[in-house]
């Protein structure tokens, strides 16, 4: 038991190192320039420069004063991130050293770290065939080491995966407008409703993980394929090149459908792949989303 406590312990330190210098140079500043806070408060006055803004001249202290001044303001920041990540048995696939619950975890560690880094608080939803774990959303690094934790530690009670159940589940413990972030890799059919719902009452953003073996078969004969979710094996003849092209072919219309899906509604997304870097597409999707406001 305390060599698994050690073990854990260990990942969460290593991943607070690799993500926090990520934060450090990279995603703490992009973060903030894609979510934008509630609004914008008065802060102070200073004389006009060439270029400013005539519409924010302060015409009362520009009277008083007998030279042009001008009010500056300062953003609303403090927000909260709320991280609901899919932790169903599907997530322990990997065909290269990492698995989409790894991937999984290290993107909720980024978004974690530069929401405290500027000030927001954030919080974390488990689930799987049901909502697993709520962590309400706090401020600090502890806090974050906690969230982390639970991804490594957290064992689904419930076989499957419901997106449904905890996309709702968010719209009820969470009243006041947040960003929420889903990370899962969306294998799962129902959610559109509670997608739809989720999105106009906050501001939602979509990380889809995937495995590039989940898309295509390598050529190896005869394999036994065991769903995580159901336990069921069934045996699969790769050698067989027209259920290669077949099994592609549905596994590109899926995903397409789900592209086509985020899209309609608005929805901003990316699809991260585990044998693949994350930085460039997340890093993408803030610039997107900055270039926007």
């Amino acid at each position: 038991m305390a060599s698994a406590s050690a073990d854990i312990l260990k990942k969460v330190r290593f991943l607070e190192i690799k993500t926090k210098g990520l934060v450090n140079n990279l995603f703490g500043g992009e973060y903030h320039s894609a979510f934008k806070g509630r609004g914008m408060t008065f802060s102070e006055v200073r004389p006009y420069q060439f270029g400013d803004d005539i519409r924010l001249i302060d015409w009362n202290v520009t009277a008083r004063a007998d030279e042009p001044y001008v009010k500056i303001f300062e953003e609303e920041r403090e927000q909260t991130l709320m991280i609901c990540a899919d932790i169903s048995s599907s997530g322990l696939f990997g065909s290269q050293s990492q698995r989409k619950l790894d991937l999984a975890t290290e993107l909720a560690a980024v978004l974690a770290f530069s929401a405290i880094k500027n000030n927001d608080k954030v919080g974390l939803l488990l689930f799987a065939g049901d909502v697993e774990k709520f962590i309400p959303p706090r401020k600090g690094r502890l806090h974050v080491l906690r969230i982390i934790r639970e991804l490594y530690t957290t064992q689904p009670k419930n076989p499957g995966t419901s997106v449904k159940r905890a996309l709702d589940y968010v719209s009820r413990i969470i009243p006041r407008r947040s960003i929420i972030t889903l990370i899962s890799d969306m294998q799962d059919t129902g959610y559109e409703t509670s997608l739809k719902v989720l999105n106009r009452r906050h501001d939602l953003i979509c990380l889809c993980v995937d495995d590039h073996h989940e898309t295509e078969l390598p050529d190896a004969g005869l394999i036994p394929f065991l769903d995580s979710e159901t336990n069921r094996y069934v045996m699969v003849d790769t050698s067989d090149r027209n259920l290669r092209h077949a099994f592609e072919k549905r596994r590109a219309r899926e995903r397409q459908q789900l592209r086509d899906r985020l899209s309609r509604m608005h929805i901003d997304y990316t699809m991260l792949n585990t044998n693949e870097s994350y930085i460039e597409r997340l890093s993408s999707l803030f610039q997107q989303r900055h270039r926007r406001f």
